[in-house]
């Protein structure tokens, strides 16, 4: 852990607007591994959906003397990605953040909560509607799907990948930094080159 703040980037949303910050009653080891899990969801799911992956971290700091602080960052290229895997892809964080905290018996429900992670939506949502998908925050729009429903696909592929993204998620943990490469050594998925725009 650094006691120097990350970049200011590094703590914005798409929109370069700063992410809201949730308190989450763990120690600081729990939840460290805690955003692991949710880096390694986005990362594990990228690639299992065709993306090549560039890096995956968590980012810890102490913002003042005796506190904490912890986030992270996944860093991908897309090409060609089906429009509702993206969206699962970002809501796989917060999915593989809230059944770490069910598996290793940390559940409550304030717990679960501060790991909601709006941005990810958000994000999803603005990327979506760039290609003409429609994707509700609460609602099924005509055509298109409801975040509920593409958290129920992330789910699932999670579920499916439970056991990649938990080795990715302990190996983060111990060295802060994965490159897609080093992700799909421990996971045996493909990295694929990467062609085309960023994303």
């Amino acid at each position: 852990m650094t006691t120097m703040a990350p970049a200011p980037e590094l703590l914005a949303d798409h929109t370069g607007k700063p992410r809201p910050f949730l308190n989450m009653p763990l120690t600081y080891d729990q939840a460290r591994l805690g955003m692991a899990f949710h880096e390694a969801g986005h990362a594990v799911l990228s690639m299992a959906y065709g993306m090549h992956v560039i890096t995956s971290e968590v980012i810890a700091w102490e913002p003042e003397p005796g506190k904490w602080a912890v986030t992270g960052s996944t860093s991908h290229q897309t090409h060609d990605t089906p429009p509702w895997r993206y969206a699962a892809q970002c809501a796989a964080g917060e999915i593989a953040h809230v059944n770490y905290l069910m598996t290793y018996g940390l559940w409550t429900p304030q717990r679960a909560a501060a790991c909601a992670a709006d941005h990810d939506r958000e994000l999803a949502i603005d990327v979506l509607a760039r290609f003409g998908y429609r994707l509700g925050r609460w609602t099924v729009p005509e055509g298109g799907k409801s975040w509920g429903m593409v958290r129920g696909m992330a789910r699932r592929k999670v579920g499916h990948l439970w056991r990649e993204i938990r080795a990715v998620a302990h190996v983060m943990d111990a060295s802060t930094v994965l490159t897609g490469d080093e992700i799909a050594a421990l996971t045996g998925l493909v990295n694929p080159p990467f062609e085309g725009g960023a994303s």
